[in-house]
């Protein structure tokens, strides 16, 4: 797996200290100039060419009334997605983002019209997955098949030439299984980490708390040990691929861009399998989701934002983009002390 260059770090940091300004006065810009650097082939990166993928796939355990919003929706917003309506379209068009949709599970037909709005790849492993209360979510070769359609992804945004990537989500009852996950791998109760999701109400939240206890208990008398494990009895399909994903582009040199809450779960689940993927992980925001938070800081990131978003999609993360792309343009295109005849500090 490919290792950040520490060399070009150290000529990024030597640069930023010549620029026209007071060392320091760029703050957090400054960092992400020097991340950026020590991840790509240059001391003075170029502009990033960011990929947004939205995974998309159902969960069984809505049966559990632990969503605002029926399944369908999850094939609905597929077809939103394509048709350009969402707002990650919004926002890709925006940020100059290439935008694509991965179906990996979508329980519910839907149909589509050829747009611009998102190129659509059908891969469904299985028409979602199975209630995690009760029953594993997936099984192992489900779950690898997932997996391995996101490192898929991956690969194909390096033969594109891309230098971001971004993964997004889409799936009704989808914060329960990211919480479930949370919980395993980070040994954190539920009541600190289970969430409102899409805005259910503060008893449907109680429910939701207990219904992650059934599952953590159910799956450990099962035997769930490792990341994978786990992935296999309380994630998701949409999870599993945006974990290989991850996984992916940390094997290419790709830098990551996490989402919110279900992103940030799946990279949690990347880590604990592969350690040096964190070497490649940004946390573009912490959302609203109550255990959002947890899980950043289990992975030992700091967001850049914090604007109470919820959305999922990819969203927070494209929002960061013209941030990052502003903090690599200072670092490139400043004069320095030098070159502008300005003298320097005493």
């Amino acid at each position: 797996m490919s290792t950040p260059n520490q060399a070009l770090a150290l000529a990024a940091l030597n640069h930023q200290s010549n620029l026209t300004k007071p060392q320091g006065s760029l703050g957090k810009l400054e960092e992400l100039a020097v991340w950026f650097a020590a991840r790509s082939n240059s001391a003075i990166p170029g502009r990033l060419q960011p990929a947004i993928v939205v995974f998309a796939a159902d969960h069984g355990v809505v049966a559990e009334g632990v969503s605002a919003f029926p399944k369908e929706v999850t094939g609905q917003m597929v077809a939103n997605f394509v048709g350009g309506g969402a707002a990650i379209n919004v926002l890709a068009r925006e940020v100059g983002a290439s935008l694509s949709v991965v179906d990996v599970g979508v329980a519910s037909s839907y149909s589509t019209v050829v747009t611009s709005g998102a190129q659509l790849f059908r891969v469904p492993v299985r028409a979602g997955t199975g209630n995690l209360r009760v029953e594993p979510a997936m099984s192992e070769p489900e779950c690898h098949k997932a997996w391995s359609i996101g490192v898929g992804s991956a690969q194909e945004g390096f033969i594109r030439g891309k230098t971001l990537l971004i993964g997004g989500e889409m799936g009704i009852a989808n914060t329960t299984a990211a919480a479930a996950l949370i919980c395993a791998l980070t040994g954190i109760e539920p009541e600190e980490i289970v969430g409102l999701g899409t805005g259910i109400s503060a008893t449907s939240r109680e429910h939701k708390v207990q219904v992650v206890k059934d599952a953590l208990v159910r799956a450990r008398a099962a035997g769930a040990v490792s990341a994978k494990d786990w992935l296999m009895h309380v994630g998701g399909l949409e999870i599993a691929a945006l974990a290989g994903f991850y996984t992916g582009a940390a094997e290419a040199g790709i830098p990551i861009l996490l989402d919110g809450f279900i992103t940030t779960a799946a990279a949690l689940v990347a880590v604990k399998n592969q350690p040096r993927v964190a070497d490649w992980l940004l946390a573009s925001h912490v959302s609203d989701e109550k255990g959002h938070r947890h899980a950043l800081a289990a992975l030992q990131l700091e967001p850049l934002l914090a604007l109470g978003l919820r959305l999922g999609e990819g969203s927070g993360a494209a929002l960061t983009i013209p941030l990052i792309q502003s903090a690599l343009a200072l670092h490139r295109e400043m004069a320095t002390f030098s070159s502008a005849g300005i003298a320097t500090k005493e």
